[in-house]
């Protein structure tokens, strides 16, 4: 096992691989920029080391100010976590050509699965189900836009390079195509660098359901279960569960099978997520791969007893599995809420500032994965989640009276801090998420109904949502 490791992040997801880090003996080194001194990573790792200003472009997003503070850390390996540097295939071969070992897939692995028209040719020549569209960039916007009429509307168009629910816009009628199509392009190279974009049918009332894997160097590859990931707003998840309610289990099984028979296609290490949009009528269809850990991976381990993080360590290591797919149960029902530092009243801005008082909750089968605490400055600099609150029962209907019950004596005030806890409430109150009948429409159905602004778009963009 490794002696020490360096975590490339910030948050609760830098804490929580602190903290699976300590319980295997590995020492950790945190990173931090000048906004985040204050981290409770920061005081909980053995080490800390800061690695610039407050911009993420000069601190968690620079590749050599990260690689550095491994080097004179003297650590053996990098976590990356997720977002920020975790899926840049640079920064893992950078970190490998500098003998530190890369906790995630192989840098090759990650630039082919992580360009959206390479991973769906692999998918598809491993046998995964593809919504209809192109298999490569789309060169031109007549090119675009005839694929589009042929496939028949609605269409999304997506950045080749895209990821974490970002660059894509859906295609109503074409009409509205070509500029949609521009946009997309110039957001794409704003965002990521790369204008390539590509098409593929639009799928309404599909729901997000995501498969999560782990596989190691020795041709070794096993599934979790699914996650259900429906309930998002703007390409973002806000709550996660499992098992995915009203699935048949022949349907994701079958899920399962193909995600491990992708990840061996793929020649994939460590822990990743084969995501999948599911019709109406149960037929499902390839998305993308998220080559990291997911936000939502809690639920996974709350079902199946299984800690990924550690697992990803014990990869990571050279150490085979010892987990074999017989080896994996689900027990009982889990679900995630995402509590961010936003005003669901104001289209959930972010509200950041000093937390006067955070309460997280408690009780049996409650888990908080948090970095908050009271007196603590939450940065305007970063993302707005503050804590995942996550619970588990031996049936969803109990889970839910749970996570409502969690939600309500969650307590967080600040002087102009709001968060989404109230908003979330509403959603596990929804006749139609409690009898498990919802799908990706479900936020914007609810906005429509409170008559919120821009509630159309909240709805749209299931494919790729971080």
């Amino acid at each position: 096992m490794f002696d020490k490791v360096l975590i490339a992040n910030r948050g609760e997801i830098a804490l929580r691989v602190a903290r699976a880090c300590r319980e295997m003996g590995v020492r950790t080194v945190a990173v931090y920029s000048t906004e985040d001194s204050e981290s409770a990573v920061v005081s909980y790792a053995d080490e800390a080391v800061r690695i610039g200003p407050g911009p993420s472009k000069r601190s968690y997003l620079s590749i050599p100010a990260v690689v550095e503070a491994a080097l004179r850390a003297g650590a053996d390996a990098v976590h990356p976590g997720y977002g920020f540097l975790s899926e840049d295939a640079d920064f893992a071969e950078v970190c490998t050509d500098n003998g530190l070992v890369f906790i995630g897939p192989p840098s090759e692995v990650t630039a082919r699965l992580g360009d959206k028209t390479a991973a769906r040719g692999l998918m598809s020549e491993a046998g995964l189900p593809l919504l209809p569209g192109s298999l490569d960039p789309l060169s031109s916007a007549e090119q675009a836009h005839r694929l589009a009429d042929d496939i028949g509307y609605p269409v999304i168009i997506k950045a080749a390079a895209g990821g974490g629910g970002r660059g894509m816009r859906v295609v109503h009628d074409s009409a509205e195509f070509e500029a949609a199509y521009q946009e997309t392009r110039a957001g794409a190279l704003a965002l990521f660098g790369d204008p390539q974009v590509f098409v593929e049918r639009y799928l309404p009332n599909g729901r997000h359901v995501e498969i999560q894997v782990l596989a190691d160097r020795f041709g070794n590859a096993v599934h979790l279960g699914e996650r259900d990931c429906s309930v998002q707003r703007r390409h973002q998840k806000l709550i996660e569960e499992s098992p995915a309610p009203r699935l048949p289990s022949g349907l994701v099984e079958e899920m399962g099978r193909v995600a491990v028979q992708g990840a061996l296609a793929a020649g994939y290490v460590g822990a990743g997520t084969f995501e999948f949009l599911v019709s109406p009528d149960g037929e499902f269809s390839f998305m993308e791969v998220n080559c990291r850990i997911q936000v939502e991976h809690p639920v996974t381990e709350m079902v199946t007893g299984v800690d990924l993080v550690q697992e990803q360590l014990r990869i990571a290591a050279g150490h085979p599995m010892t987990l074999r797919q017989e080896d994996v149960a689900v027990h009982g029902a889990a679900l995630e809420c995402r509590v961010n530092v936003e005003n669901p009243d104001a289209e959930f801005a972010p509200t950041p500032g000093v937390l006067r008082e955070f309460r997280p909750a408690g009780g049996p089968f409650v888990r908080v994965d948090t970095h908050g605490y009271p007196g603590y400055r939450v940065p305007a600099s970063y993302d707005s989640l503050l804590a995942k609150l996550i619970v588990w029962a031996p049936s969803r209907q109990r889970a839910l009276d749970r996570m409502d019950r969690a939600l309500e004596e969650f307590r967080v005030e600040g002087a102009g801090v709001r968060t989404t806890i109230g908003f979330l409430r509403e959603v596990v109150a929804d006749p139609g998420f409690r009898a498990g009948e919802h799908d990706t429409t479900i936020v914007d159905r609810i906005l429509r109904e409170r008559g919120e602004p821009g509630s159309r778009s909240s709805g749209e963009g299931v494919s790729g949502a971080a």
